[in-house]
């Protein structure tokens, strides 16, 4: 009896020590994520589907098929109506006011702690299913892996988990999504360490793998095992190939640079147009329509296109003029506030490219050529590698659709070239280009994050030595001389800044009493110190410090009223910033339910 109550015991403590291991919890949480990512997934595409058929009476059908049969007006009414529901949704429905995608997920993991909002998650599904269903040019994915990531963002926030965990659920979702999205499992896990966690830490590669794998199996059970384009075997007709593949790369490399250029350009012009917000997305949807009218293969995601092109189905031509179309579509819906992501629409530009790019090698070289179509899946690798930042993941995806290897060997030069290429103009993917425009520093990761959770208000010294503007010479003198910090901050009425005064700012009169009755503290003054507000962050007041390389500045209530409030000194904010990283990392180590 007693050696049972022994056992029991032990067997309690065993298990009190299995449920607190991250590892494991991780790994069921990964599950759940994975399950509820690929159905959001599921949700996406059925969505898109129905509201086709409503608008274009598709059917389930290409809607690119069925708007050769459609009249003029319709093509061009409903990506306008479409635009102009979807910019009232967002305008009205999701907080931030703009639509969400990946970007907005690799901003939550680096400087969020993989928080996100379920609200906007949801929202933001809703606005780019419309958007692609009424045929905007965009892709599926984006939405697909952000609504996946706010799936696992929700339940780290509900289980209280730690910020390291909060990330691996973050890259759970996502990894699924793309798993479910494309019948890749392995490309799903590696697309979520190197895009949105941004490491392949042991710790977040167990939980991401499990993720994918029932991201790929829910998907199969729904849509059965079948790729998301029709690729058949291609096989390299020679290794004297690789210098036109390289040159392809190249020109992979190019043509992302001027589609991501395309989009930005269209952004900022949208942006400096009259009117509400909300009318944005009606008019890029009215401009799309006019497009489709000569090109209808630029409405919705362009998986029809993409495999027509496969198939080698267009001629140089309209390759080369689809090329155009669809940068100037796929800029104007997303510049425009349309929802959704830039994946697919980066993967048709690439096999449009290929195949052009084929079709002038293989009538150059048709000993050497293995043919346009396997030009086309390495266009396709090429372009979305670069646009997307993930080579390793973009290759593993084009690799799992074909199954072959030597043409991986292939779509592999190409994505290290495009990849070298676009990095050298944009310094990064056109994701981190979208944080940087937004004023998000990636590169700063973890640290940036906790530079600006702490703000000016909280470290800044109340006590500060001050004069008034009309202080004689002589009183500056001796308050000088006693400055703990050699510095003195005049004031106005006695609250207001009006400058500051160093032993520098006295020059040649520093010691010249003939000038003690003519000069007061406002003739001397340096009037445009560098300043900050008290509720500026410490990421602002380090760049402020730097910038102006002093070691004091002052602080204001806000830079309307200018009221003094207090001082920053450099070592303030080294303290802050050391103190919180000290908290972070005990919490990281103490982390549990």
């Amino acid at each position: 009896m007693i050696q049972r109550r022994i056992l029991y015991r032990l067997w309690l403590r065993r298990l009190r020590k299995l449920i607190r291991n991250d590892q494991l919890i991780l790994s069921v949480l990964a599950v759940v994520v994975g399950a509820a990512a690929a159905f959001g997934t599921i949700l996406i595409r059925l969505s898109i589907t129905y509201i086709e058929t409503m608008f274009m009476d598709t059917g389930g059908g290409s809607i690119v098929e069925r708007a050769a049969d459609l009249p003029w007006w319709q093509i061009i009414m409903v990506p306008t109506l479409g635009g102009l529901i979807v910019g009232l949704f967002i305008f009205y429905f999701i907080p931030s006011r703009r639509p969400q995608g990946i970007a907005n997920v690799i901003e939550a993991s680096a400087l969020r702690g993989g928080r996100m909002s379920l609200r906007t998650g949801i929202g933001a599904a809703i606005a780019s299913s419309a958007s692609i269903g009424a045929g905007a040019s965009v892709g599926r994915e984006g939405p697909a892996v952000h609504l996946g990531a706010t799936f696992g963002a929700w339940i780290a926030e509900k289980l209280h988990l730690t910020r390291s965990l909060s990330r691996a659920l973050l890259g759970c979702g996502a990894a699924a999504a793309v798993a479910a999205s494309f019948n890749a499992p392995i490309a799903g896990a590696l697309f979520a360490h190197e895009v949105v966690v941004g490491h392949f830490a042991l710790s977040a590669f167990a939980p991401i793998v499990i993720a994918s794998v029932v991201g790929t199996v829910i998907s199969r059970i729904f849509f059965g095992d079948f790729p998301a384009f029709t690729v058949y075997e291609h096989e390299l007709a020679s290794f004297l190939e690789f210098p036109a593949i390289a040159g392809l790369g190249l020109l992979c490399g190019v043509t992302a640079v001027i589609f991501m250029k395309s989009i930005m350009v269209t952004q900022d012009q949208f942006n400096k147009l009259p009117g509400p917000e909300w009318i944005r997305p009606g008019i890029a949807g009215f401009l799309v329509g006019l497009i489709a009218l000569v090109f209808p293969q630029v409405l919705g995601v362009g998986y029809y296109a993409t495999d027509l092109a496969l198939q080698s189905q267009f001629p140089l031509y309209l390759l080369v003029l689809l090329i155009v179309a669809k940068i100037v579509a796929t800029s104007l819906s997303v510049g425009g506030g349309f929802g959704g992501g830039v994946f697919t629409p980066a993967i048709m530009l690439g096999a449009m490219l290929g195949g052009a790019y084929g079709i002038v090698a293989t009538s150059v070289f048709p000993d050497l050529s293995s043919g346009p179509a396997a030009y086309t899946i390495v266009g396709m690798g090429g372009v979305a590698a670069a646009v997307m930042g993930a080579p390793i993941s973009t290759t593993l995806i084009i690799f799992e659709l074909t199954d072959d290897y030597p043409l991986t060997i292939a779509v592999m030069v190409a994505v290290v070239l495009s990849s070298l290429f676009t990095n050298q103009l944009i310094n990064g993917s056109y994701f981190n280009w979208q944080l940087e425009r937004a004023g998000y520093d990636l590169k700063g990761g973890f640290e940036t994050a906790l530079l600006r959770s702490i703000t000016v208000r909280k470290v800044m010294a109340m006590e500060s030595e001050t004069v008034d503007v009309g202080a004689s010479l002589q009183d500056i003198r001796l308050k000088l001389q006693k400055s703990d910090i050699g510095e003195l901050f005049v004031l106005k009425d006695g609250k207001e800044l009006f400058g500051t005064i160093t032993l520098a700012d006295l020059s040649e009169i520093a010691f010249d009493h003939d000038v003690d009755n003519l000069i007061n503290a406002g003739d001397i003054a340096r009037v445009h110190p560098p300043l900050l507000d008290a509720d500026d962050n410490l990421e602002t007041a380090n760049k402020v410090i730097r910038d102006s390389g002093e070691h004091y500045i002052a602080v204001v209530e806000n830079h309307d009223n200018m009221r003094f409030v207090g001082t920053l000194h450099e070592t303030e904010v080294m303290s802050a910033y050391n103190r919180a990283l000290v908290d972070a990392r005990r919490e990281e180590h103490d982390g549990h339910l």
